[in-house]
């Protein structure tokens, strides 16, 4: 994730700007009258795998997680549309710890 951002976190200005340089963004894909959204391929392939470990890792023994997939599934989401959730999630967790601005400290008052 450091590589994908670089030396300059300013260019991109937005959690949903870093998601879909992470491909981690859903994409419409409804017909008639089912809403769907489903993965994008395109992006960063590398960051979306990263991606992908963190959730799978994050199923296995994190409970906040455990408990997101349980109401997912009780909602009758399938285990796809639960990790393209958590995807989204995760990038949004990476920007705010990567790129999003840091307030200034406050001067040192020297006596």
């Amino acid at each position: 994730m450091l590589i994908l951002v670089g030396d300059n976190p300013e260019r991109i200005r937005s959690e949903a700007a870093f998601a879909k340089l992470c491909g981690a963004c859903p994409i419409p894909a409804s017909s008639g009258k089912t809403n769907r959204h489903r993965l994008n391929r395109g992006g960063n392939r590398q960051a979306n795998a990263a991606l992908y470990r963190v959730v799978i890792v994050r199923m296995r023994g994190h409970q906040p997680t455990l408990d997101y997939v349980q109401r997912r599934t009780e909602q009758g989401k399938s285990r796809p549309e639960i990790i393209r959730c958590l995807k989204r999630y995760v990038a949004r967790e990476i920007y705010h710890y990567l790129c999003a601005p840091k307030p200034l400290a406050e001067p040192l008052n020297a006596p």
